[in-house]
């Protein structure tokens, strides 16, 4: 069970969530990583500084002190990537493939040299780990967000935060529904 893995106080209080971070914490974190946020990340972070068990593979969101651009804590993990590309040779992806989402998206059209730039917001959980992309930015200026996990043949992409946490909350429901037979929405 999902609940048996979360401190006792946030299963009576029925909230994951931390509190909110300030609009100053939110800079100085933004100061510190030379980059303005997304606006959906931002406005959860103001909702909640950090998160815990978004799922079945993800243990914690970080908090506004803890994210952290992902080749900070991870170069071993992307040398092992670039020695895999020089090895297996680099596939390469045209834009229309990788800037597919929702259903019609290939996990597997996936630049991992886009990892080199990404923002690390969560802990590696089950071998998944959130990543938010800002080499890929909309209009409105959210990033490009990713479950990575090595199970995956590549990660499942979103347009922004937002997404992300709409595609896992679909995705927790429809394991659940699978592995219990309850109703898929909630």
């Amino acid at each position: 069970e999902l609940t048996d893995s979360l401190p006792s106080e946030a299963v009576a209080s029925g909230w994951l969530g931390s509190s909110g971070a300030t609009e100053e914490q939110i800079t100085v974190a933004e100061m510190r990583l030379g980059a303005s946020l997304p606006p959906s990340y931002r406005e959860f972070l103001k909702a909640s500084d950090g998160w815990l068990r978004t799922g079945q593979f993800i243990y914690r969101i970080w908090g506004v002190e803890d994210i952290q651009w992902f080749n900070f804590r991870n170069q071993g993990f992307l040398n092992m990537l670039a020695k895999a590309d020089k090895y297996l040779g680099k596939m390469e992806v045209n834009d229309k493939d990788y800037l597919t989402y929702g259903s019609e998206q290939n996990p597997g059209y996936f630049r991992p040299e886009y990892m080199r730039s990404c923002l690390e917001i969560s802990d590696w959980g089950d071998s998944a780990i959130y990543l938010l992309n800002p080499t890929i930015v909309t209009s409105d200026g959210e990033w490009e967000a990713w479950f990575y996990a090595s199970w995956l043949p590549g990660a499942e992409r979103y347009r922004s935060f937002y997404e992300l946490m709409q595609g896992q909350y679909r995705e927790y429901w429809e394991l659940r529904h699978d592995r219990e037979g309850t109703d898929p929405d909630p």
